[in-house]
């Protein structure tokens, strides 16, 4: 993304005389009138502005907002508009849902992932979305926390204390094999190494064509380096989660199955009807890609917090001793894993795994006391909704204790929302979020995580917050469990 230009001539009041976003324009007499439109950069900032969307958009879309306010429009000539306003964010995802669709590049990820729930729309995405909804019951999720617990257990039981690892690509591996025998009742760890070189070609693609740029991507079927780069790991992909459907498909007479994958095969909508091949291979994709990447983030990113808080890390260790007494945890113990949860929430707040997700005006529509032409489209991003200090104090630090009690709740509805919201919510979340919190424990039960010189974090803005270069720290044993 970036800002551009605009006609001359055009006057923009300082971001402080923008009315707050929410409210209809201000007519009363005696009262200045208000914009017809969100306030935009001045022609001064242009340069600053485009320079740091060049180099780090999480830096531009900050800047944008630290200087101009929650509601800004582009100095390009497009129908584009960054909003951080949580009331704003609400009327769009939430209030108003029916007028928007997913944005040119989400819609670039059908590519990739076909008309999969993460990017259909319409009739055919309600249809999937009731379809998939029972795989996420409480009762399919109590069934998938021992597979997530073993799979950290086997992980960890390779580490050794003294070793430098790269986590993100550890995480990667145990929410990789989580996804898999969850989804699709198989065991990938012997080819996790190369589907992680796969979906980081593909992150690295996406990296490549997001925001703008997205604007003028020629259609699939032109043979441009890029699409090409796109269909050879889309076939990659292919390749391996159509062997595993096929084999799942060869053991439907048996005994029935419970991993996601047979529930897809075996839903049925309310008319009877079920998915066909197509529609299987593409919710599959995209619950192996979507399933296991961002929790592995949230993981790898609340890891380095401890590592760089040791005092956070071992108000953590004292809670799982009290609670688990050194037994592996259960769905159970979550209830009573209170600052777990809060170092997961905290985790996400400071490096959402979706740190940008956007919509397009599918017709004119009433935003924040604007009016919006159809085609109109408004970025939203976590990564600057959760450190606006309006909402969190320090904004910028690790501090797992603000969600003690009832903060969440005092929170404006949209000032925190990792897994998005309104009828898009990711269908996920609470699968993620138990995931997250039973290997977190693990992971902290085993070892205790240390900054090493090399340690640093470079981030990778993508489709997801990716740190570009992993994450290494240090394990060190803890006492407990030095002996195993």
């Amino acid at each position: 993304m970036a800002v551009g230009e605009a006609s001359h001539g055009d006057v923009q009041s300082p971001a402080g005389d923008v009315p707050a976003p929410g409210l209809a324009p201000d007519s009363r007499p005696g009262h200045p009138a208000r914009p017809a439109r969100p306030v935009r950069p001045p022609w001064r900032d242009f340069l600053r502005v485009h320079r740091l969307f060049g180099s780090s958009v999480l830096e531009g879309l900050t800047f944008i907002h630290r200087h101009y306010g929650p509601f800004v429009r582009t100095r390009l000539p497009l129908q584009l508009y960054f909003v951080a306003a949580p009331a704003c964010i609400e009327e769009i995802l939430v209030k108003k849902a029916d007028s928007f669709r997913k944005d040119r590049t989400s819609r670039l990820l059908s590519r990739i992932v076909g008309n999969g729930l993460l990017v259909n729309e319409g009739d055919s995405w309600r249809r999937q979305r009731r379809l998939l909804q029972p795989a996420f019951h409480n009762r399919q999720l109590q069934s998938y926390a021992a597979v997530m617990v073993g799979a950290i257990e086997r992980a960890s039981a390779t580490w050794q204390a003294g070793q430098v690892r790269n986590v993100h690509e550890d995480m990667m591996g145990v929410t990789m094999n989580i996804v898999a025998e969850t989804l699709f009742g198989a065991d990938v760890s012997a080819d996790a190494g190369h589907l992680g070189r796969i979906i980081s070609d593909l992150m690295e693609e996406f990296g490549r064509i997001m925001g703008l740029t997205a604007r003028f991507q020629p259609p699939a079927w032109v043979p441009t380096p890029a699409n090409r780069r796109l269909r050879a790991s889309a076939r990659k992909v292919d390749k391996v989660i159509l062997n595993i459907i096929e084999a799942r498909r060869r053991t439907q007479d048996g005994p029935e199955q419970d991993d996601l994958l047979s529930l897809l095969i075996r839903a049925r909508d309310e008319d009877g009807g079920s998915m066909t091949d197509a529609q299987v291979r593409d919710e599959a994709v995209t619950l192996f890609l979507a399933g296991h990447e961002t929790t592995a983030l949230v993981l790898t990113y609340a890891l380095y917090l401890l590592a760089t808080h040791p005092e956070c890390q071992a108000r953590l260790t004292d809670e799982l001793g009290r609670v688990l007494g050194g037994r592996a945890p259960g769905l159970g113990d979550l209830e009573s894993l209170k600052y777990t949860d809060a170092v997961v929430l905290e985790s996400m707040r400071l490096y959402p795994p979706a740190w940008g997700m956007a919509r397009e005006a599918l017709t004119e529509v009433e935003i924040g006391g604007y009016q919006f032409a159809k085609g109109a489209e408004f970025v939203m991003s976590p990564w600057v909704v959760h450190r606006d200090p309006t909402n969190f104090a320090d904004p910028e630090a690790f501090k797992p204790e603000r969600w003690d009690g009832d903060f969440a709740q005092r929170l404006p509805r949209f000032a925190y929302f990792p897994f998005g919201g309104g009828p898009r919510v990711c269908i996920g979340n609470r699968f993620a979020m138990m995931e997250a919190k039973l290997v977190l424990a693990v992971a902290i039960q085993r070892f205790h995580f240390e900054v090493a010189p090399e340690t640093e974090v470079t981030l990778f803005p993508s489709v997801t917050l990716r740190p570009r270069h992993g994450i290494q720290l240090r394990l060190a044993a803890r006492k407990s469990t030095q002996s195993r």
